[in-house]
Formats: C-alpha cells, sequence, structure tokens
C-alpha cells in the first residue's frame, strides 16, 4: 500500500449557521491548513501514486474566498473536510482513495474526516 499527504495553507472567509449565540456567527476569515492523504496499491507510469496537483486543484477552490458564497452547505470544519474528501475522489482513479482529510482552522482547532 502506497501513502502519499499534501499539506497546504489557503485563506477563506465564512460565517457559521448556529443555534446558539457564538461570534462564529459573524464573518470572519481563517487561514486553514489542509491535509490530505491517499492511498492505493499501484503506482502510474511516472512511478507516483497520484500527481499532487490534483490535490493542489481542488483545495485552492476554497483559497481568498468567502466559504458560505461557495458552498451549498454550512461551512464548518468538519463539512469542509468531507467535501474536499469527496471532491478528490472524484478525480482520482478507481484503485486508490482519500483515506483522510485534516483542516485546521486556528490553533488547537482540528477537524479530520475519514471517509
Amino acid at each position: 500500500m502506497y501513502k502519499i499527504r499534501k499539506r497546504m495553507e489557503v485563506a477563506g472567509a465564512h460565517r457559521l449557521e448556529l443555534s446558539y449565540d457564538s461570534p462564529c456567527k459573524r464573518l470572519h476569515g481563517h487561514n486553514w491548513i489542509v491535509e490530505v492523504e491517499i492511498q492505493g496499491d499501484h503506482l502510474n507510469a511516472e512511478g507516483m501514486l497520484l500527481d499532487f496537483t490534483i490535490i493542489k486543484k481542488v483545495v485552492n477552490q476554497l483559497d481568498h474566498d468567502n466559504l458560505n458564497a461557495l458552498l451549498p452547505f454550512n461551512p464548518t470544519a468538519e463539512n469542509i473536510a468531507r467535501w474536499i474528501c469527496e471532491e478528490i475522489q472524484k478525480e482520482v482513479s478507481a484503485d486508490m482513495f482519500v483515506s483522510e482529510v485534516m483542516i485546521q482552522e486556528s490553533e488547537g482547532n482540528t477537524a479530520w474526516y475519514t471517509p
């Protein structure tokens, strides 16, 4: 089994739809740290599991944007991690899979999605 992991930083703003009072209900921004892990059994003809630019293409869609306007759901870190996983999975071959996505919105606040 091969694994690759890509870690990137993107800047984005969001506001959360919450049932309780919180400053997160107001528009605010983060420098999000995103880490994606891909696993698979076979390398391609170039000797890679996957070109890292595939991951970068998906994650960079979030960079310097209002995530509420971009995404069709409440943009919590958990929901963003799931979305990244699903979008990357659409781009990879059937013999590999996204095994984990981590989103860190600030020091100490991290969410993981494992399909």
